[in-house]
């Protein structure tokens, strides 16, 4: 039977359970303590609800996988897959009686070819640990999200992610090139190429990519990859207004100029990495536009980009003179979200995008919001592809400042919708964001997206709760 998110497994269906999953996976790799299944239950979202799993379970191979497939379809047992549960969305979170399926053990990288510029990764891969393995090939993985030291591969596809350098390079969905899936019923089927072109059938390997674990396990990836750039250059500039920056990041664009990256940090934002690393940041600031070129000649680049933000009325540019300067701005940037959390102790991470021409206007009415519901709001945002995120801060031990956050947090939301934009650019849907789903892409949307859903997983075991 499929347990509700309220209705825990009883003692001797779990037991059953776990002789069954036991009698094809090792006993290291099966765990019922309560108390160790309970720190699996979900994510780092807030305001999602999480259940009890039943029993977690670690595979190491495809077939243990297909194992554990095969006993949640013939037992009618939920099974939810993560990898290092750092999505924040509560897409990889529990339901009650559930297998938690951790593909953290499935870390291997299997091949990376530099003639073939691709790398062929198991799920639990984290990325920086392939982005330096084939670095040492003189090639680049580019997707990089804030989470890189931690996240998997497999998660970044489960989620479509994205990063710092997508204004350049594009997102994971962009170097996935195939995929081997282990399916609901623990039938293994093989998605996409190895090469540089095909178009036969059906995109599947794009189906899967954000489908967050709804519609089968990722066990293989084979992944795209460019030839190393050179070091990258940073330069920061700093505005007197979000307004002025916006206007900065219009006219870099429409200028045809192609930064590997450009990111904006509002004030609340620089005063909280400062607060939390003591990085010398100047909060005198009302924000802070972060670009980056890795061109042969980064420097020509960074004066032509720095010309630009005077015209729109930075008060300070400053090109950072080596690779070292470039990286530690770069940190103040990666420590974004880390520090908004320690305001207050708790963050909503929205994950709003909007398209570049109506960024200015999605930061003005964030400021608006913050002021209606009294809360501190930082906006962190990926500039070059209009990818926000707002980051609501409160105390989850006061009702109220609670109830304000999520009410801004939705505010929020329905503002992106307002401009043109998504509820999601690289976080999921998961379940914070399930209503916003349905407003955004309609009753028919769903109904499509539903009948998908039921073909790959007819009895609905796969991360049930999550998307719709």
């Amino acid at each position: 039977m499929i347990m509700s998110r309220t209705e825990a497994a009883p003692d001797h269906a779990r037991g059953d359970l776990t002789e069954r999953l036991l009698a094809g996976l090792p006993t290291e790799a099966v765990l019922t303590d309560p108390d160790v299944t309970a720190s699996y239950a979900n994510d780092m979202a807030s305001f999602c609800p999480a259940g009890a799993p039943a029993v977690v379970v670690l595979p190491r191979t495809v077939e243990e996988v297909q194992h554990v497939m095969r006993t949640a379809t013939e037992l009618r047992v939920p099974v939810v897959p993560q990898g290092a549960r750092t999505g924040l969305s509560g897409g990889a979170n529990a339901s009650d009686g559930c297998i938690v399926l951790s593909l953290t053990k499935m870390d291997r990288i299997l091949e990376i070819n530099p003639v073939d510029r691709i790398a062929v990764v198991e799920p639990g891969v984290i990325n920086a640990t392939l982005s330096r393995a084939v670095g040492e090939h003189g090639l680049y993985y580019p997707p990089d999200p804030s989470s890189w030291e931690m996240c998997t591969i497999g998660g970044n596809i489960g989620t479509a992610s994205g990063g710092l350098c997508c204004v350049k390079y594009g997102v994971t969905a962009e170097y996935v090139l195939g995929l081997e899936v282990v399916l609901a019923d623990g039938r293994l089927m093989t998605t996409g190429r190895r090469t540089a072109k095909g178009v036969a059938g059906y995109d599947m390997t794009r189906l899967f990519v954000g489908s967050e674990g709804s519609l089968g396990i990722v066990v293989r990836a084979v992944l795209a990859l460019k030839p190393q750039p050179p070091q990258q250059l940073v330069l920061a500039a700093e505005f007197a207004s979000a307004a002025a920056a916006c206007d900065a990041v219009c006219r870099i664009m429409a200028g045809g100029h192609v930064p590997s990256l450009l990111e904006l940090m509002d004030r609340t934002t620089v005063k909280a990495v400062n607060d939390i690393a003591n990085m010398g940041l100047p909060e005198t600031t009302e924000a802070l536009l972060l670009a980056a070129f890795d061109t042969p000649d980064p420097t020509a680049d960074l004066a032509a980009v720095g010309a630009l933000c005077e015209e729109a009325g930075a008060t300070q540019v400053v090109p950072a003179d080596d690779a070292a300067e470039s990286e530690l701005l770069l940190q103040a940037r990666r420590l974004s979200l880390t520090a908004l959390e320690a305001v207050r102790g708790v963050t909503m991470i929205d994950d709003v995008c909007v398209p570049r021409s109506r960024l200015g206007d999605l930061i003005e009415g964030v400021e608006r919001i913050a002021d209606k519901h009294q809360l501190t709001i930082g906006v962190v945002a990926h500039a070059g592809d209009g990818n926000t995120h707002p980051t609501v801060c409160f105390d989850a031990a006061d009702a109220d400042e609670s109830r304000r956050a999520r009410e801004s947090f939705d505010e929020i939301m329905a503002l992106g919708l307002e401009l043109g934009g998504t509820i999601t650019g690289e976080h999921g849907v998961g379940v914070l964001k399930k209503e916003w789903l349905a407003r955004e892409i309609g009753p028919v949307g769903i109904e499509m997206q539903r009948g998908i859903k039921e073909v790959f997983d007819p009895l609905g075991i796969l991360n049930p709760g999550k998307l719709f």
